[in-house]
């Protein structure tokens, strides 16, 4: 029997057989999948508030974004911020030993969105299931124990054992608990986990704590989780540590021994001695190779009801597949919080983005294909199309058009600056933004929030033409809505103080992200990077405006070949779009009105950006109206925005010419 098959194809194929050869020789091993854990536990948020005159929350951004620098390289840091006009922030941000590097950095990608509820508290702390991330006003680096703040959490999820077998299953948990503190103390280094008897158990004790510390406080753990009994299931949430235990294995691959790199390297020599025995056979499993992928496909591929199999957003799992040569590394394009994107060619040549999801969604299936759908009917030219998806595969994709100039921030922030935008190009560029958020807002049938506007999120086109994309975070709202409330989501640095600190989403989110990148975009620096001898993008450009300078904060790398007053008019209205209340931003629909009309007169801010701490100190929901009228200070303009027609005064939609998006050598 003779086998064909593409070059490509037969180097996946040989790989895939040599994945399931490695995959039965240690099929007797005990095995987690990997799962970054991102499951809530515990959080608390000090009474003591931060001062109302200070610039609290720009350092709390700050302090976060180092933290994530620290976890990207080492899965663990600590920092702080002294600042003089405010309270003093010290950070620790942990990842539990099991965990890969990937998995960390979405653990704490989930508690960074989480945390920011407890601001404008002065202190706060959150335990998810991978990992652990606290803020204070002191350095708390050596607590190990807290009488009033340390917990357990005994859950339900998995009910609990009685009768005779409470005994032994007390027991049995008591001995694996045992196990795990004496081995993290005495031989792991702070962290291990273990098995026994049908109870799995994990010991994590921070960095800081010490060896006598770690000790201390995971022997308080382990007596407080057996208060959990006769639940199945426990955890002791400390000052310095966690301890957990379950009759369901729930820690990843790796952990196994908790015993740091020398079994690391083990394991990667015992991997690789049997990835060579599996070579040896990989000849002979090729041909069965093809019946096997057949039934797996079978098995994989869930049943979809025939109106979504029918429907034209529909592709193939295998199309996509084999368009992005199998998702291999020379075609991903891009690496978002929602999974990795490829450029995929399509049979008929047609280019397209494929993104990835880092989730299945095999569970909502019908939610998702809607989301999908409804998406897919907006059309605009300053929004990324999106095509269509596929859900009937191993895991979800959704497709968009291809653009090849890849995002602004590539940009505005290069470090070499070999690519410089002229001051047309980032002008038309904002107009265009504006438009396809104004659209987005109030243009079509469904009014969307997009919620993570930022220069990343905006692609070129071959004529540096922008569209808004990644709507994965976007929420549909109604007319009779006046905010939703949401958990969360989005990039710290563009989020609103009041969806910050509230948790309550309205259209005036995207307004405030959108001024935060017009003033990224003009002035050619990033609004979430800090300088130890410097303000905050905000406050900069806001000092600027206060004594008349504004044409000061243009990107330097443009010299002197910018106009003046239409430069100063951007950032006017930038400085608007971020005023710390909802109610005295303007609404999309009036910032493209005034960036299209150079005869409007723009409104003086009435309040700088974040420096007006009373907004962030208010407990009670803070409801603004999503009414494009509602605040005075713009019912001048009158703007009216609607797919048909625009307002009198000015139009929204201004046609770009070819010739002006021309890119400095």
């Amino acid at each position: 029997m003779a086998f064909k098959c593409h070059s490509n194809q037969c180097k996946i194929a040989a790989f895939d057989v040599v994945i399931l050869a490695v995959a039965t020789l240690l099929c007797f091993s005990h095995s987690a999948v990997s799962d970054p854990r991102i499951s809530e536990v515990g959080l608390y948020c000090g009474t003591h508030r931060a001062s109302p005159s200070g610039n609290y929350v720009p350092v709390f951004t700050k302090e976060m974004g180092r933290l994530q620098e620290l976890v990207s390289k080492n899965n663990w840091g600590t920092h702080s911020e002294e600042p003089s006009s405010t309270s003093p922030i010290y950070g620790l941000a942990q990842c539990f030993q099991d965990l890969s590097n990937i998995d960390c950095l979405q653990c704490f990608a989930a508690s960074r969105t989480k945390l920011p509820r407890c601001v404008p508290s002065v202190s706060g702390h959150i335990y998810l299931d991978g990992c652990f991330l606290r803020y204070d006003n002191y350095s708390f680096y050596s607590e190990d124990t807290d009488p009033l703040r340390d917990t357990v959490n005994c859950t339900t999820q998995y009910g609990g054992v009685a009768g005779e077998a409470e005994v032994v299953f007390g027991k049995s948990v008591g001995k694996v608990v045992e196990n795990v503190v004496r081995v993290a103390v005495n031989e792991g280094r702070g962290f291990a986990v273990g098995e026994g008897e049908g109870v799995y158990a994990l010991a994590q004790c921070w960095k800081t704590v010490g060896e006598k510390g770690c000790g201390d406080c995971l022997k308080k753990a382990g007596n407080e989780v057996r208060g959990c009994l006769p639940k199945k299931e426990g955890r002791a949430l400390n000052s310095g540590c966690y301890l957990r235990y379950s009759t369901v294995k729930f820690y990843n691959q790796g952990g196994e021994h908790g015993d740091g790199d020398d079994s690391s390297r083990k394991r990667t020599i015992i991997t690789a001695v049997s990835i060579l025995a599996a070579v040896v056979v990989v000849l002979s499993l090729l041909v069965s190779y093809v019946a096997f992928t057949k039934k797996r496909k079978k098995k994989d591929f869930i049943e979809i009801p025939s109106y979504l199999k029918n429907s034209s957003l529909n592709y193939k799992y295998e199309t996509l597949e084999k368009a992005t040569d199998y998702f291999s590394t020379p075609r991903k394009i891009g690496q978002g919080g929602a999974g990795s994107v490829f450029k995929g060619t399509l049979p008929n040549g047609k280019d397209v983005a494929v993104k990835r999801l880092i989730f299945n969604n095999r569970q909502w299936v019908d939610d998702f294909f809607n989301e999908v759908n409804l998406i897919s009917g907006i059309n605009h030219k300053n929004l990324v199309k999106l095509l269509g998806c596929s859900i009937e595969g191993p895991e979800s994709l959704i497709v968009y058009e291809y653009l090849p100039n890849k995002s602004l921030d590539h940009f505005i922030f290069e470090k070499d600056k070999t690519r410089i935008l002229k001051w047309k190009q980032r002008f038309e560029i904002i107009v265009g933004i504006a438009e396809g958020l104004a659209y987005l807002h109030g243009g079509s049938e469904i009014r969307i929030i997009h919620r993570d506007i930022k220069s990343s999120n905006v692609l070129l086109d071959e004529n540096l033409n922008p569209k808004i994309a990644d709507f994965g975070l976007a929420r549909c709202f109604g007319a009779d809505k006046t905010h939703l409330s949401t958990g969360i989501a989005g990039t710290l640095g563009y989020m609103a103080p009041e969806y910050l600190t509230q948790g309550q989403l309205t259209d005036k989110a995207d307004v405030y992200s959108f001024g935060v990148l017009v003033l990224e975009t003009a002035s050619g620096r990033k609004n979430n990077v800090f300088r130890e001898d410097s303000d905050s993008l905000l406050q900069t450009i806001w000092k600027l405006y206060q004594s008349n300078r504004l044409a000061e904060a243009v990107d330097p790398c443009l010299g002197d070949e910018f106009p003046e007053r239409e430069a100063s008019r951007v950032f006017q209205i930038g400085l608007l779009c971020t005023q710390a209340s909802a109610s005295l931003r303007p609404s999309m629909a009036q910032v493209a009105c005034m960036l299209s009309n150079s005869n409007l007169d723009v409104p003086i801010p009435k309040q700088p950006p974040f420096l007006n701490s009373r907004l962030l100190s208010q407990t009670a929901p803070l409801g603004f109206s999503m009414d494009n009228s509602s605040s005075n200070t713009f019912q001048k303009i009158g703007v009216s925005y609607s797919p048909s027609q625009s307002s009198s005064s000015c139009s929204l939609i201004r046609p770009c010419k070819s010739e002006e998006t021309i890119l400095e050598a």
